[in-house]
């Protein structure tokens, strides 16, 4: 099928929309494919592209609001099936496989029912699709014998309720063996299955008849088949059944067939997406219960019946396995970002989390370390234990040796009680150094102790303590430098240091600053209760124009100010700071006074033009009517407007 979107929330909910060309636009606008007419919608907000090989690329048209993959904002994401786009109030589901495709029948499927041109006259073939049991007028007039037909009839129906019954591989097969072994005089019987990706089918189950031990099983084969058989049953997708082996010299020279000494034999494919999932296998080495043409009828249409249920066993038996992988290799975080250098970051989180190393996490103030520490702690075989975190920086020296070991009553003056430390609060979990290199000398060899041994001693205490605690430091000082100026232990940091990652800073990832800024707009919005629908291509011009100095920590005040002090439901250049402004640069005292006077020109001779009318004065200048006001009392003009 072509891949589609579904709506499952807002004005088009229910309806789908087939991806039928190289482009699908949303946006409010009426040229887009998909038309939504909100006010947080910008006119044309996103674009899905087909990249030939790599499937379909969402785009953000430098959209207002921003657009969202799985309620993450985005720039570019490349789609995978089963992701929920996120556009204002509309949430689209991409759909890229048909779990229920149909079929039709190929050209060379009206042909006649039976093709016997290149076989010998003991050898039928079978179509699953033309199988007479789904053909009533056919069927009447071939079997005339309605005891029999009764009897048939009745043990598919029965196969047809007894397959819902279980969604699992091996008894489904077993089941397919019992009902074919009641319709069909076989003495052996397997099934195989194909697992995708692979050529050779796997046997998974077998049975045997009364002259052997009977029952059914996956463990060592007994039952003999003929690979010749098996491989044009799965290639051509065609039931045969070869009714007298004695006089086809080919198959009863195969080994197989003679060590069996097989008489006869039927063979029919496993059908599902109009490929081959395997084959049911039957032979039996009787002269008197040959098979014939009937035989292949009912053991197709068992088959046919059972086809459907093997599919759904093997969706499940794959959907436990990616659930399993899933869970293994997900990285759970909050970090925002999609640029190179992230995306080589979250790699690294995602291989280390999973053990149990010393990872020290470096980086500038407000690149979001604590997150990174979060983010190992959640994906680690500890994430059931606890993540203690201990800023280093905020203790004094008596205070944080306390802090980090605990201490006993009476250890010093105002112990008036037992204290547990964080290291002994942090056991069977992780504990979080922030600002590692701000530890005193003095504390750096205890700690050194503590994690070579694995045991503590609180203040003032005598017994040691065993801890079991994984540990992750993180830094923004150089910490080669420091052990130069022997303010830091070398053999602490080498024992910190067994794997290193760094946090890059935000001016060196510029990509991700709006989908940051769209991220705390929507989130500091939801918690002041105000609408904030997107920030404006200007005012993100200025974000992205600006350094960051603070990195995240910084931009996210940043927002928080502009959406507590703006008046619109957009972020406008004259929300942000002077210093965003301006770059991050002290412009000189005369320029800034020029510009004032510029704008104070340009307000009063648009207010002049438009008589007074502040709506038209607004349209004049190219900004909102809030945004006119705010300038007015940032400029002193009330006084001169009569305001």
């Amino acid at each position: 099928m072509n891949p589609r979107f579904v709506a499952v929330s807002g004005p088009f909910e229910g309806q789908s929309f087939a991806l039928t060309q190289d482009t699908f636009s949303i946006g409010r606008h009426k040229d887009n494919e998909l038309v939504l007419s909100r006010l947080e919608v910008s006119r044309f907000h996103c674009r899905a592209e087909q990249i030939l090989g790599e499937g379909w690329l969402l785009t953000d048209l430098d959209s207002l609001h921003g657009t969202f993959v799985n309620r993450r904002p985005i720039r570019h994401c490349q789609l995978k099936h089963g992701d929920l786009i996120g556009v204002g109030d509309t949430h689209l589901l991409f759909l890229s496989q048909d779990p229920n495709p149909s079929g039709t029948d190929s050209a060379e499927d009206s042909s006649s029912l039976w093709d016997s041109k290149s076989l010998t006259d003991q050898t039928l073939t079978q179509k699953p699709s033309r199988t007479l049991y789904l053909n009533e007028v056919e069927l009447e007039s071939d079997f005339p014998e309605r005891a029999r037909l009764i009897r048939d009839l009745h043990v598919l129906l029965g196969i047809s309720t007894a397959f819902q019954e279980t969604l699992e591989v091996e008894p489904l097969a077993c089941k397919l063996l019992d009902f074919a072994f009641q319709l069909v005089p076989a003495e052996t019987g397997a099934v195989f299955l194909r697992e995708p990706g692979l050529e050779h089918p796997e046997r998974v189950a077998e049975r045997l008849g009364t002259d052997f031990a009977s029952g059914c099983g996956t463990g060592t084969s007994t039952v003999k088949v003929s690979k010749t058989v098996v491989e044009r049953v799965l290639e051509e997708v065609v039931g045969v059944c070869h009714t007298s082996l004695e006089e086809d010299s080919e198959l009863m020279n195969a080994s197989s067939v003679m060590e069996a000494r097989v008489q006869s034999l039927l063979c029919v494919p496993l059908v599902g997406h109009g490929e081959a999932l395997g084959v049911v296998y039957l032979s039996s080495r009787s002269l008197r219960a040959l098979f014939d043409k009937r035989h292949l009828e009912l053991t197709t249409a068992i088959a046919g019946i059972a086809s459907l249920a093997f599919e759904n066993a093997n969706h499940l038996k794959w959907l436990r396995r990616e659930n399993r992988r899933l869970r293994e290799d997900h990285l759970e975080h909050d970090m925002i970002g999609e640029s190179a250098a992230m995306r080589k970051f979250f790699d690294v989180v995602a291989r280390v989390a999973p053990s149990d190393s010393t990872v020290l996490i470096r980086g500038e103030s407000g690149t979001g370390k604590e997150l990174a520490a979060q983010a190992i702690h959640r994906s680690s075989r500890r994430a059931d234990g606890p993540l203690v975190a201990v800023n280093c920086a905020t203790f004094s020296e008596t205070l944080l040796e306390s802090e980090l070991f605990g201490h006993e009553r009476g250890a010093f003056t105002g112990a008036v009680s037992r204290k547990i430390g964080k290291l002994e609060a942090a056991h069977t979990g992780t504990l979080f150094l922030d600002e590692v290199g701000e530890i005193p000398h003095s504390i750096q060899a205890k700690l050194l102790r503590a994690l070579q041994e694995r045991e503590i001693e609180r203040v003032g205490g005598t017994r040691p303590i065993p801890v079991d605690v994984r540990i992750l430091a993180a830094t923004h000082r150089d910490l080669e430098s420091a052990i130069a100026g022997g303010k830091f232990r070398e053999d602490l940091y080498y024992r910190l240091n067994v794997i290193s990652c760094s946090l890059p800073p935000l001016r060196e990832r510029r990509d991700d600053i709006p989908l940051l800024a769209s991220h705390f707009a929507a989130g500091i919005g939801r918690r002041q209760r105000r609408q904030v629908i997107g920030i404006s291509p200007e005012a993100r011009r200025c974000l992205l124009a600006y350094d960051w100095p603070g990195n995240v920590r910084e931009l996210a005040n940043v927002i928080e100010r502009a959406v507590v002090l703006g008046e619109g439901d957009v972020i406008l250049p004259e929300d942000l700071p002077d210093e965003i402004l301006s770059g991050g640069e002290e412009a000189p005292s005369d320029f800034h006074a020029a510009l004032v006077a510029h704008k104070r020109f340009l307000v009063l001779d648009a207010y002049k033009r438009a008589d007074g009318d502040y709506t038209a004065a607004a349209d004049l200048l190219g900004v909102h009517v809030n945004s006119l006001h705010r300038m007015i009392r940032t400029l002193g003009l009330k006084n001169q407007l009569g305001r």
